[in-house]
């Protein structure tokens, strides 16, 4: 267990240290080590007077990934590298790891990249440096080799949301282009076929392949969008209702929208809403978002199941960590498309 000097505390007066206790109880500091951790091979006797040594100076252990580390060489903490925590997405994913974590004893260190490459390499670089037990990665970056180090010394990484590049590790996603199709062909059967695209930054993966679904959907009823109906770049609120303002004053609105991303759904209903067209343009968006159901009308989404890619990318963690081996692997989780009212608005070619 890694001995730290004295640190004071907020009154300026010196911690105690691990040294302190052992002094008092008259054991090794090693002794008290092992009876912090909760490691076995310490005596009754000794272990009481560890405990009465801590309790007399209000010892607290310095839980640095160092001082979390047991006998097994773990730290007991998996380190979640999240695309925004404040995002439903990332929230949902983000209680998954910890809910499955809790029931083995482990802790979860996450921190958001905010689609910024290089913040994705400074949290993993402080991660790895706390000696994380075990890497959960949304990424923003487009190249993750830098990551082979960590994966050659055994740590294990799975990637959720994002496939990997120039990395052979597991990887969690949804069926992007699959959900994307499903909703152009949604709104298509309700009489659309002039459907605007909004979709989110064009150097993300996930956009990239919802843009696909979308354009082969079309595609598969005979229909060209026109590229003035296509915004991509969106990565706000605020864009996304611009976009929306614009398509919809110009001398071909869009019958219909299909929203690539939660926040640019909800750009786009506040747009239609302050324009009064809520009830005319339809609308379908790529994931859920909290109080969908209750708007007027109740927004028809694709709605991915964060919490379950969660589960399946703890259950990769710790089976991993319990020494099962593999060739990695990607696992896909189904989205669900949930029909509430805006997707099914009739459009003009409706029969």
């Amino acid at each position: 267990m890694h001995v730290a000097a004295s640190a004071t505390t907020s009154t300026g007066k010196a911690r105690p240290t691990l040294r302190d206790v052992a002094m008092l109880a008259g054991v090794s500091p090693k002794t008290v080590s092992r009876v912090v951790n909760g490691e076995a091979g310490v005596s009754a006797p000794k272990t009481a007077a560890v405990q009465r040594a801590i309790a007399q100076l209000d010892y607290r252990p310095n839980f640095t990934a160092s001082s979390l580390r047991r006998s097994s060489g773990r730290s007991a903490a998996i380190a979640a590298v999240l695309e925004d925590l404040a995002n439903p997405f990332s929230a949902a994913l983000h209680r998954a790891l910890e809910d499955a974590a809790r029931d083995r004893g482990v802790l979860i260190f996450a921190g958001s990249v905010d689609e910024d490459p290089e913040r994705e390499r400074e949290l993993v670089r402080a991660f790895t440096r706390r000696q994380a037990d075990a890497l959960v990665v949304v990424p923003a970056s487009d190249d993750q080799r830098y990551l082979a180090g960590e994966v050659d010394t055994g740590t294990p990484v799975v990637f959720v949301d994002r496939p990997p590049v120039g990395l052979p590790v597991d990887a969690v996603l949804t069926d992007n282009h699959e959900g994307a199709a499903a909703a152009v062909h949604h709104l298509i059967r309700h009489g659309h076929r002039d459907i605007a695209y909004l979709g989110d930054l064009r150097s993300i993966p996930t956009a990239r392949q919802r843009f696909q679904g979308y354009k082969e959907a079309l595609s598969d009823h005979g229909i060209r969008p026109s590229p003035a109906t296509i915004v991509h770049d969106l990565h706000t609120e605020q864009a996304s209702e611009e976009a929306v303002h614009r398509l919809l004053s110009a001398g071909s609105p869009p019958t219909a929208l299909f929203t690539a991303r939660n926040l640019v759904t909800v750009g786009a209903i506040r747009a239609l809403q302050q324009l009064g067209r809520q009830h005319e343009v339809a609308l379908v968006g790529f994931d859920d978002f909290p109080l969908a159901d209750l708007l007027q009308p109740a927004a028809t989404v694709v709605a991915q199941d964060p919490s379950e890619m969660g589960r399946v990318a703890a259950s990769l963690i710790f089976r991993r960590l319990d020494g099962e081996q593999w060739r990695p692997t990607t696992h896909l989780v189904a989205s669900r498309l949930i029909p509430r009212g805006s997707g099914e608005l009739s459009g003009p070619h409706r029969d």
